[in-house]
C-alpha cells in the first residue's frame, strides 16, 4: 500500500513564502511523475507543476517565476516552494504521483494540505 502525505500548509500574509512537502511510502519500486495540484473554493482542481525523475519541470501560467518545484529521489520526497504569495493562491495544495510497484504501475493522490494567504 502506498501512501503520499502532504505537509507544510498554513497562515501566510501576501508577499510571504512557504515550502511544502509530500513523502511517498509503501511498496514502491519506483516514482516516476510527481506534481503538484491545488484547489480553490468554488473551482475544480487545477495543475500546478509537475517534475520528472532526472528535474525537468512544467509550471501554471499563474505560478511560473513564483512556485519552485524539486524532488529529493534517495527520500522519496517532493517539495513546492511558494514565493511572493498571492490572495489568490489560497487552495488546497494535493501532492500527486505515478508510482510503479514491480511491473504494475499507478496514480496516488495525498490527503491534502491548506494554504490561506491573507491580504
Amino acid at each position: 500500500q502506498v501512501q503520499l502525505v502532504e505537509s507544510g500548509g498554513g497562515l501566510v500574509q501576501a508577499g510571504g513564502s512557504l515550502r511544502l512537502s509530500c513523502v511517498a511510502s509503501g511498496s514502491i519500486t519506483s516514482i516516476n511523475i510527481m506534481a503538484w495540484y491545488r484547489q480553490a473554493p468554488g473551482k475544480q482542481r487545477e495543475l500546478v507543476a509537475r517534475i520528472t525523475p532526472s528535474g525537468t519541470t512544467n509550471y501554471a501560467d499563474s505560478v511560473k517565476g513564483r512556485f519552485t518545484i524539486s524532488r529529493d529521489n534517495a527520500k522519496n520526497t517532493l517539495y513546492l516552494q511558494m514565493n511572493s504569495l498571492k490572495p489568490e493562491d489560497t487552495a488546497v495544495y494535493y501532492c500527486n504521483a505515478d508510482i510503479r510497484w514491480m511491473r504494475v504501475l499507478a496514480n496516488f493522490w495525498g490527503q491534502g494540505t491548506q494554504l490561506t494567504v491573507s491580504s
